[in-house]
């Protein structure tokens, strides 16, 4: 058994200009080696088998603060405010909060929405259609899902701007420059603070069909929600909702500018949508991994992990492991039996919106292949770093024009 404090372990340096050219490149090159290596901070684990097994292992638990103290930031307001979001909690607590709130994130609560995402997603390319040119990026994939947020919380939709300028500011805290941005995070928490807190004493006087709504009637065997609960787990779905799908539509348009093939067939076949998510998800997520945290000593793979260690759990190398998924750098919106792509996480803490996430997705790809045929690129599209969430910050592209 090999020891991840000996020498021996294949090495990735995730800050290095390799890594973030072509991350992909390098997840492969290790992996042909073994299912784990070295990192910054501690194992990285990227085999399919191990990646999947660390998200649903109980000894490996979400770092308090988000992997923060990473950044040595392990106290102050911004340090009180992240321990105690959904995504820190484990044990008892998280479970709690989860089963409450899983009666509001159901696969029904996505479908009743499908026709305002189709009619979004329809304004959205009527502004650019008559041109055949856009910037996927900023004339549709940012203010999209802000959108469709809106309708799922019943807020007016004149708030988008500002919704979507707060959750900018707020997942900054995913990057690794959250010093340097800690005021700019904590005001935008606020600012989200007082919007829900409007937003659910209307609820109150006037229940709807709204995800307020039902968290507001959310209960199990008496217990429900609290203020505070309630405000922070709508503002985590105000931003997570909006940043996380806006960049992966981003980032699947440019997937299919590079495979026209594919883009032809799924506006023949808007059924394949669905699949199509998938596959998108799977061979280019914006969201590489997740960190955790060994609670016990851990073995996997034959790698011996410390008490103590951070874990980089890389699902995006797990989603192109050759020993799960034929061709795995062969993108195909009609591949038969695929394993599951594992970017919404695992285990407790799988990802509550992949309804949602998925249902906006494929009502987007479904519409812009079909209105916006003979897709390509029409310049550069650069991408945020891929420590953190990713995708590109630019997208220009042309088209046929009058769809």
């Amino acid at each position: 058994m090999t020891s991840v404090r000996e020498p021996g372990l294949p090495t990735i340096d995730t800050y290095g200009e390799d890594y973030q050219r072509d991350w992909h490149a390098v997840h492969r090159a290790v992996l042909a080696d073994g299912p784990v290596a070295m990192g910054t901070f501690g194992p990285v684990l990227l085999g399919y088998a191990e990646v999947q097994a660390a998200l649903r292992d109980r000894r490996l638990r979400s770092p308090a603060g988000l992997g923060l103290s990473l950044q040595g930031i392990t106290d102050g307001p911004l340090w009180d405010r992240v321990v105690k979001g959904i995504l820190s909690l484990d044990g008892d607590e998280h479970t709690r909060l989860r089963r409450l709130v899983a009666q509001a994130f159901t696969p029904r609560e996505a479908d009743r929405l499908r026709g305002a995402m189709r009619r979004i997603v329809d304004e959205l390319v009527d502004a650019v259609a008559p041109a055949g040119a856009c910037d996927v990026v900023a004339d549709v994939a940012r203010s999209y899902p802000t959108r469709v947020v809106c309708e799922l919380f019943g807020a007016p939709p004149e708030d988008w701007p500002a919704l979507s300028d707060w959750t900018d500011d707020i997942f900054r805290i995913f990057s690794m420059e959250v010093a340097a941005h800690e005021q700019d995070i904590l005001d935008a928490f606020e600012a989200v603070d007082a919007y829900v807190d409007g937003l659910v004493a209307a609820r109150r006087e006037h229940l709807g069909d709204d995800l307020l709504s039902n968290l507001v009637r959310a209960e199990d065997a008496g217990d429900r929600l609290t203020h505070d609960e309630m405000q922070m787990l709508s503002g985590a779905v105000l931003s997570a909702g909006t940043d996380t799908t806006r960049n992966q539509l981003g980032a699947a348009v440019e997937v299919f500018c590079d495979h026209p093939e594919q883009w032809r067939l799924l506006a023949e076949q808007p059924e394949l949508a669905a699949r199509a998510v998938d596959e998108v998800m799977r061979y280019a997520p914006i969201i590489l991994g997740t960190v955790r945290v060994a609670d016990a000593d851990v073995e996997i793979a034959g790698v011996a992990i410390p008490e103590g260690s951070f874990v980089e759990v890389v699902t995006s190398a797990a989603n192109r492991d050759p020993a799960v998924y034929p061709d795995p750098d062969t993108f195909d919106i009609t591949r038969e039996g695929p394993a599951p792509q594992l970017t919404f996480g695992g285990g407790i803490h799988f990802c509550l919106g992949v309804h949602l996430a998925k249902a906006e997705l494929a009502e987007a790809l479904a519409i812009m292949s079909r209105r916006m045929p003979d897709l390509r690129r029409a310049g550069a599209s650069p991408w945020k770093s891929v420590v953190g969430i990713a995708g590109p910050t630019t997208l220009p592209v042309t088209f046929s024009a009058g769809r």
